[in-house]
């Protein structure tokens, strides 16, 4: 299968830029959504849909919903749903700048843009903790199986699903924890990234053990840290061949299912939270067709 947005599995790149978009209330989208396809292959720009832009031109797609808005004791997880969503991948900061100003030109006047994140890969697949990121990602074929759709017909297949959060770090708390308090937040070991069997319950690793679900809960994850003149984080982004997987592991991290927060919330908390719909690609172009647009 080779009709999914390419940047999806790619390798991270250097230097990122998010842009989250509204939809203008009155606006019909259409013209700018089959702008966007035409210029877009899903390679150095990937592609989201919000389920406010999907509904907006009459459509449905099976497996989008909102974003689940998740308080519990310590735990604040907002929803910030959105009309577009769009990951710039590149390693040119200008290229990046100046490909953000077309696009916004390319969308208006149906959507504003609201939020631009700016990202990087950090020595060379690191959080700011120091900790790596995505140590359990699937890989190769597994990877496909895991992030695209398969089976559910021409406009359907090739196209995923996309959770984001921005979670922004207390690196000055985290850094003043003594290195073994360090260690058991991850679960994992800094200096080598070995899994320290010994960790507490409520360590990420074991609040996030993809093969613990039932079913299953693997997600491809791809996200980098995100940082501005005042603040910095990881900005999260899984990808998935449904929401279920992602929503499973974020449940469990809140102590939703049994009483235990992830200690990840001891530094760091997430400021948005937001579901899109990644369309497929067709002749190097974004396939809208399950939307009723070609």
């Amino acid at each position: 299968m080779t009709n999914f947005q390419q940047g999806i599995l790619d390798s991270l790149p250097s230097l990122a830029r998010y842009l989250i978009f509204s939809l203008n209330q009155n606006a019909d989208p259409t013209e700018a959504l089959q702008a966007l396809a035409e210029s877009t292959d899903g390679s150095e720009t990937v592609v989201g849909l919000g389920l406010s832009t999907i509904q907006k031109v009459g459509a449905h797609i099976e497996g989008l919903r909102p974003f689940p808005v998740i308080v519990n004791a310590g735990v604040d997880i907002p929803a910030t749903p959105a009309g577009l969503w769009l990951w710039l991948r590149g390693e040119d900061r200008g290229e990046l700048l100046h490909r953000t100003r077309r696009l916004r030109r390319l969308l208006a006047p149906a959507f504003t843009l609201e939020t631009v994140v700016d990202a990087f890969r950090y020595n060379p697949g690191l959080d700011l903790t120091g900790y790596e990121d995505g140590t359990e990602n699937p890989v190769d074929d597994e990877a496909v199986a895991v992030a695209f759709v398969r089976g559910q017909g021409e406009g359907l297949d090739g196209s995923s699903f996309v959770a984001t959060q921005q979670w922004i770090h207390d690196l000055d708390f985290f850094d003043s924890l003594p290195p073994e308090a360090q260690d058991h937040v991850f679960g994992r070991r800094r200096s080598d990234n070995a899994e320290l069997f010994d960790a507490p319950e409520s360590a990420h690793v074991k609040r996030t053990a993809q093969e613990s679900f039932q079913p299953e809960a693997f997600v491809l994850r791809r996200s980098l840290p995100w940082a501005d003149a005042w603040q910095a984080g990881l900005f999260f982004v899984a990808f998935g061949r449904s929401l279920n997987a992602f929503e499973a592991q974020l449940k469990r991290m809140a102590g939703l299912e049994d009483g235990i927060v992830d200690a990840v919330f001891t530094y760091s908390q997430p400021v948005s939270g937001a579901y899109f719909w990644c369309p497929p690609v067709r002749d190097g172009k974004l396939d809208l067709r399950a939307l009723g647009l070609s």
